[in-house]
């Protein structure tokens, strides 16, 4: 593949910005192989939000000859107090975030944080190196990439989190990093610190957030309060009712995006359009709108702008783009909902987090 095409895919949707293109280049054209991880947190089962975007970058990464891992965050998630810090649950359900990944994402590898820092002296010498560069309030400053923020009430040990995910790219030897918005921070801050260590500063790649079901809030006040709305709005376990389960019945998804709020004519921070840009058009090239012949029978639209133009003139009622999306996103979580299908084990393990 040229290089041309392999930066096109690494910026395809839902990708939102590479930091930089300039240095993405040049890796490129030094190595066309570089490595590559996206690093998830085990907090509950898998949302579209959590395997679907992120498995589609990785899969962008895979076709464009990244040598690409997920990182199974296991310690980072038992500081993060994920299932009550029980160790036991913890690895149960990242054994199924595994499964869920490598069905997801043929060819990529998957790597576990207890592994990866188990008798690695190297790693924690480094920790000590990395946080002798930094301050407790920059340190802090970072904290939202756990969901916390610096007012919260913290143990301490959730003040080495930033370190410890800056310093596994470093364990990692990655090239490229990439998560979603949320971690836009411990990157810059990893590529603001590395080069006075003499360690490689990486490419860093942020995709799209996607939103739940619910109406946002607080959005449009200021740029920095738009930013914290954006990462509170974003599909969440927690909220039960306004995300999408790759487990859930196509019953499920349909009625939850039946109930999704969708403003007649408005396109921003409106989210089942931004399903139809960040998940159906990813997969596919049409979306097909069945209706009534008295409400303009049924239609096709070939790309994303067209599907916004057609809703924001009012071509297009809220309930048929509903009724439309949802059958495109049944269609593309049945796959993975089938491969899950019996599996009392899991429910039982993932049932007091649903």
């Amino acid at each position: 593949m040229d290089l041309d095409a392999q930066i096109q895919l690494i910026g395809k949707p839902p990708t939102e910005e590479v930091v930089t293109a300039e240095e993405l280049r040049t890796l490129l054209d030094h190595n066309s192989h570089p490595n590559h991880y996206v690093g998830v947190e085990i907090s509950g089962p898998l949302h579209l939000g959590t395997l679907l975007i992120n498995g589609f970058k990785i899969n962008d990464f895979i076709k464009a000859g990244l040598r690409s891992k997920v990182f199974l965050a296991d310690w980072h998630s038992y500081i993060n107090n994920k299932f009550g810090g029980d160790w036991d649950k913890i690895k149960k359900v990242a054994n199924y975030y595994e499964e869920a990944f490598k069905f997801f994402c043929p060819g990529v590898e998957v790597v576990y944080g207890s592994d990866l820092y188990h008798n690695n002296d190297e790693y924690w010498k480094n920790i000590v190196r990395f946080a002798k560069r930094i301050t407790l309030s920059r340190n802090a400053r970072c904290l939202t990439i756990m969901g916390r923020s610096e007012k919260e009430k913290l143990d301490f040990s959730q003040y080495l989190y930033p370190p410890m995910q800056a310093v596994d790219i470093r364990a990692m030897d990655l090239d490229l990093v990439h998560a979603g918005m949320d971690q836009r921070k411990v990157h810059m801050l990893a590529r603001e610190v590395f080069p006075s260590l003499g360690w490689k500063k990486p490419v860093a790649v942020h995709h799209h957030l996607l939103p739940g079901l619910s109406r946002p809030t607080g959005l449009g006040i200021d740029q920095n309060s738009e930013a914290d709305a954006r990462l509170s709005s974003k599909m969440s376990k927690s909220k039960m009712e306004t995300a999408l389960f790759i487990h859930d019945p196509a019953k499920e998804i349909r009625k939850k995006i039946n109930n999704a709020w969708c403003p007649d004519r408005i396109s921003d921070n409106n989210p089942i359009l931004e399903l139809a840009k960040y998940i159906v058009f990813h997969e596919s090239d049409e979306l097909e709108v069945d209706r009534l012949q008295k409400f303009g029978g049924a239609v096709s639209f070939s790309s994303y702008d067209g599907v916004e133009k057609a809703y924001l003139d009012g071509a297009l009622h809220p309930s048929d783009l509903k009724s439309a999306v949802g059958d495109a996103v049944n269609a593309i979580v049945a796959p993975l909902r089938k491969h899950f299908e019996g599996r009392s084990g899991l429910n039982e393990i993932l049932r007091p987090v649903r």
